[in-house]
């Protein structure tokens, strides 16, 4: 007889009030399988995967683990059973070193009330280096969002699990950091580990995985081997209709104006990058592409008033702009999404209508210092509605939106003041393929409308398919622009690692 499926998930159903997050969905897991669980956000995928770590509890259903029936009660019980989760979102300690967060499972479990750091330390580092080169005595507050990502992955690593349940595990990694984490995958199969791998990233699962499930709705559509499919089959069963365009049709030749929105010259902070220069036209979707850590985040941070500047100078409209500050940028029309939506994106806690009105507040707020709850319930239900924000009502909590919704309203938050130029960093991160494109069309129709629009992304395919220009940054400088014909994957990355030569276009920025 064959044996029992090392994980097994029966008839579950999990209710959140009259939300029904999960209905009646199944799912099996066989030995030293990679198993990919793909859908939209509010599928139900990340429910499912709390289920089985023993962070929520089905109202109905079971679970099995090697053919018998368990009760995963808690987190703990879940890595008791060798079932592991590394989250998408960071679950880590800030102000604990890596090596205390790596090993904090084990350390809650021990009897003896004395640590021995220098092992803890030891151990953790001989962890971390089969990913990254991460010193393990460094607080985690000091990292980088992809090398705390590595430091969620590490810490999975650490737990001697028989099933480790990857969500969205390199959306936050560079590309050479996500090829370590893939041979390492490979590694863990070969020993008989069981993987679930959840991404919206059909290369990575027909790449790494053997067999793939899509959930839709909150329910279970179809399991089938990757061998036996194909990515648009799994995309139209994710979102249940063909996805003809996820990219809108570019600026046409006859849209280009010439008229330059943005200028910069020379920018630079004098640490992370120097000597920047380029220009916004009308119209256009402006692309920044490079390797993470190469500089693209702090030369938005820097335009807009985040980052000190030491050089150089930002035009708007022709006219100069000293922001000082982020409110100076913001004031002046130039705003910023931060690539960090759950941490500085959006507030989790307050209301949809609270989170679009926050950063012009002064502009609600009557004669006698009180806010205008009718006015900022009217700006809500204007840019929800031009927007498609799917939601209960604006007075819900952003936290009850999916990931593509909460980034809607990010963007919402940034056109409640009427900007002239949008900074985008990381825009469609962690977010499902039907809101991608869904996101994709907002930013051409508001490029469109006359906003300048610049997008930082670390997804190749995405600044081809979106952007009309991209600039390509390494170490803190213009290494070269590519457009038109010239657009590709490897033309990028031969500039973002240094081995492309500086083009024209380059060299005058450059200059």
């Amino acid at each position: 007889m064959a044996s029992p499926p090392v994980l097994e998930i029966r008839n579950v159903s999990k209710h959140f009030g009259a939300v029904k997050a999960l209905t009646d969905v199944s799912f099996s897991l066989e030995k030293g399988e990679v198993h990919a669980l793909c859908g939209e956000n509010g599928a139900g995928k990340s429910t499912l995967m709390n289920i089985i770590a023993g962070v929520l509890q089905p109202n109905e259903g079971e679970i099995l683990v090697d053919g018998a029936p368990v009760k995963v009660t808690s987190p703990a019980v879940a890595q008791s059973l060798g079932l592991g989760l590394v989250h998408q979102e960071i679950a880590l300690c800030p102000d604990a070193t890596v090596a205390e967060n790596m090993f904090m499972a084990a350390t809650n479990r021990r009897r003896s009330p004395f640590m021995n750091y220098g092992k803890l330390a030891r151990d953790a580092q001989a962890v971390m280096n089969r990913l990254a080169p991460i010193d393990v005595r460094r607080k985690v507050g000091e990292l980088s969002i992809s090398s705390q990502q590595l430091v969620e992955i590490a810490k999975a690593l650490t737990l001697d699990c028989r099933v480790l349940i990857f969500d969205e595990p390199t959306a936050a990694l560079t590309e050479s950091e996500a090829q370590v984490l893939f041979g390492i995958i490979r590694d863990l199969k070969a020993h008989g580990i069981s993987i679930i791998y959840i991404s919206h990233r059909m290369a990575e699962i027909f790449s790494l995985c053997d067999r793939v499930t899509v959930f839709r709705d909150g329910h279970y559509v179809s399991t089938e081997k990757v061998a036996d499919v194909t990515p648009d089959d799994v995309v139209r069963r994710m979102v249940g209709r063909e996805i003809t365009q996820l990219y809108p049709a570019k600026q046409a030749e006859d849209e280009r104006s010439g008229e330059t929105i943005l200028s910069v010259r020379n920018l630079g902070d004098g640490i992370r990058f120097n000597g920047v220069s380029f220009e916004l036209r009308k119209g256009e979707i402006l692309g920044i592409g490079g390797l993470i850590g190469s500089g693209r985040t702090e030369i938005a941070e820097g335009i807009c008033g985040l980052r000190s500047i030491t050089g150089g100078e930002v035009r708007l409209h022709g006219q100069a702009m000293h922001a000082r500050s982020y409110a100076d940028a913001v004031k002046a029309g130039v705003v910023y999404l931060s690539e960090d939506r759950k941490g500085s994106g959006v507030f989790l806690d307050l209301s949809i209508a609270q989170n679009i009105a926050v950063l012009d507040l002064k502009a609600l707020t009557g004669r006698a210092g009180l806010l205008n709850a009718r006015a900022e319930a009217d700006l809500a239900r204007d840019l929800v509605k031009r927007l498609g924000v799917r939601m209960g009502g604006i007075d819900m909590p952003v936290s009850s939106l999916s990931g593509g919704n909460q980034q809607k309203v990010a963007i919402a938050k940034q056109l409640a003041v009427n900007p002239k130029v949008i900074l985008m960093d990381e825009p469609t991160r962690g977010i499902d393929v039907g809101a991608k494109s869904e996101i994709h069309r907002l930013l051409r129709d508001l490029a469109r409308s006359g906003i300048g629009i610049v997008v930082i992304s670390s997804e190749l395919p995405e600044l081809l398919g979106l952007c009309d220009r991209v600039l390509v940054i390494r170490e803190g400088r213009v290494m070269g622009e590519v457009e038109g014909e010239a657009m590709s994957e490897e033309a990028i990355m031969r500039l973002a690692s240094g081995i492309g030569q500086h083009n024209s276009k380059a060299s005058e920025h450059a200059a």
